[in-house]
């Protein structure tokens, strides 16, 4: 039997640029772009907490929220949905192709060619990275699952769903337009 090699960066380099790319457990794991309802989800959920959390309009500001960032972290290239940094950690966006900071935030938009990973690999791998919030949100079954870092172990803060509005750690300082994630 042949051993598997383990994926590298150029590796990771040499994706087309219609697929999303990340290293899990020296594995190459890679993923369609995101569908509709998935990209919706994420670009309105990113405008929810942008706007009062990174920009400060609105709400507390104090954040550095962000798109897709490519985080090289505890061994993994990951590529999370939304990630955001207290300012406090991260006072500045720096001029680089990957963070090798954890974020204190997560959000992964769940799909059906994501889930299993996003649930397992990728919780675990943020969780080693000592990432305190991850939300996973599934805009096919209208849901907001909140997690805390507690011990290195994730635990259920709390769940939304339907149109509800909803406040959620650690943005808990505004109310979430959960309906306007779904709607088309």
């Amino acid at each position: 039997m042949l051993a598997k090699k383990s994926a590298t960066y150029e590796d990771l380099q040499a994706l087309p640029p219609h697929v999303v790319g990340e290293i899990l457990d020296g594995e190459l794991v890679v993923s369609p772009r995101p569908a509709s309802l998935h990209a919706t989800a994420a670009s309105r959920l990113g405008m929810e907490i942008g706007g009062p959390f990174d920009r400060g309009r609105g709400g507390p500001g104090g954040w550095i929220i962000l798109d897709e960032p490519e985080l090289h972290l505890v061994g993994q290239v990951m590529v999370p949905d939304l990630a955001g940094w207290r300012r406090e950690r991260m006072p500045e966006i720096p001029d680089v192709s990957f963070f090798e900071l954890a974020p204190d935030w997560v959000c992964e938009i769940l799909s059906p060619a994501t889930v299993t990973v996003d649930r397992t690999r990728k919780m675990r791998h943020y969780a080693d990275a000592g990432v305190r919030h991850l939300w996973l949100v599934d805009p096919r079954i209208k849901t907001l699952e909140v997690y805390r870092l507690d011990g290195g172990s994730w635990r259920v803060v709390a769940t939304h769903g339907g149109d509800a509005p909803a406040r959620a750690e650690p943005f808990d300082a505004i109310e979430l337009d959960l309906a306007s994630l779904w709607s088309r």
